[in-house]
């Protein structure tokens, strides 16, 4: 049992890593159960499911809210944080990754499928859909209870 950590801010800092760290290695398990192959660099990824942002910033919030009340300024800010990292992930950056699959496709067309001569394709995967958010938050929600009251 880790206790000179616990009820301190890095308690909070370490649920909030921890939560979005588990959540890429849940997002691994289920892009190799889904397409039956092993991709390392879904570790290093963004996007999928569940959202590792979401993961982590409510994992965050979950233990500061526990450790000085869900009342308090201190879980406001965090919250405040929280929603705003969600909602990035599900709006601004998954319209970005729509923009570059567009982008994509239409260099495509344009230089005769070799793309490499202008460089290489852009990056798709960017955003989370809604449902991947909020299961991302619901883990991490989960996790942060967890790790304060049967981890530590």
């Amino acid at each position: 049992m880790i206790t000179n950590i616990e009820n301190t801010g890095f308690e909070a800092l370490a649920s909030g890593i921890l939560a979005a760290f588990f959540a890429q290695v849940i997002k691994f398990f289920i892009f190799t159960i889904k397409t039956r192959r092993i991709n390392f660099k879904i570790f290093t990824t963004t996007g999928g499911m569940p959202s590792s942002h979401s993961a982590g910033v409510m994992g965050l919030a979950t233990s500061v809210g526990i450790m000085e009340g869900f009342s308090s300024i201190a879980f406001a800010i965090s919250l405040g944080y929280a929603l705003i990292t969600m909602y990035d992930a599900a709006g601004v950056r998954r319209a970005a990754g729509k923009t570059a699959a567009c982008l994509n496709r239409m260099m495509d067309d344009f230089y005769n499928h070799d793309v490499q001569a202008i460089g290489g394709k852009l990056k798709e995967l960017l955003g989370h859909t809604p449902f991947e958010v909020i299961m991302g938050a619901l883990f991490g929600i989960a996790f942060g209870y967890c790790f304060h009251f049967y981890v530590l």
